[in-house]
């Protein structure tokens, strides 16, 4: 397993380097497939996808000169056989997984059959999440409720043990302070790390490393 849990995307040239280390070899021999899917789950997610696809919102994430980009719907695949669209998936470099609601895209992930395909993906695919993308893959996840899917609907897919908290400190999160960031870990069973948009966590297998040109903090499971 092979996964690059960013806040913001590829901020830095540490993250990029982290990226490039996961893969192998340079982003422009690398495919890549984006999944908008969470950006639906948030106010204004139509335009949030087209501005994070074209580059002109956030970090670099799709635009980071891949050998080639494609698109990955989650809410359209239970409508298309599976032929039309697992080949692509196993056959590319790079899982991009962007931002938004957490419930909102754990609930595509699974309703789709993209859940119970990374298990085997993930043993050569790297996995790039971004705020609620990478968020899913922990033990803990958040959402804003801008969706009527059942209260009961899982918040994260539990791939890792412990929970992360983005964006900390960010003027556009005001609430994402270290004081509440560390008052909210306090109340979960699992670790935390909280980190700013200059930070990723690195996993490889059993492996967890803390990529970072910014601020962070661990907090121990309680």
């Amino acid at each position: 397993m092979k996964l690059l849990l960013t806040a913001a995307g590829i901020s830095n040239i540490s993250i990029q380097n982290a990226l490039i280390g996961l893969l192998g070899k340079p982003i422009s021999e690398s495919s890549a497939l984006f999944v908008p899917t969470a950006i639906y789950g948030i106010k204004n997610g139509g335009e949030i996808v087209q501005k994070v696809i074209c580059g002109t919102l956030g970090d670099p994430f799709c635009q980071l000169g891949w050998k080639s980009l494609g698109l990955l719907e989650l809410t359209a695949l239970p409508s298309i056989k599976k032929e039309m669209w697992v080949p692509q998936l196993v056959q590319t470099d790079v899982l991009l997984v962007g931002g938004g609601d957490c419930q909102y895209l754990c609930y595509w992930m699974k309703e789709s059959g993209l859940a119970a395909l990374l298990p085997s993906l993930l043993n050569k695919m790297v996995y790039v999440g971004l705020s609620a993308g990478s968020m899913i893959m922990t033990s803990y996840g958040t959402t804003y409720g801008h969706h009527v899917l059942p209260i009961t609907t899982e918040k994260s897919l539990n791939f890792v043990d412990f929970a992360i908290h983005p964006h900390l400190d960010h003027e556009w999160f005001p609430e994402n302070s270290f004081a509440n960031l560390e008052k909210l870990a306090s109340t979960l069973p699992m670790a935390s790390y909280a980190i700013d948009d200059n930070t990723a966590i690195k996993v490889v297998g059993d492996q967890v490393t803390v990529v970072s040109e910014g601020n962070w903090k661990l907090f121990e499971r309680q």
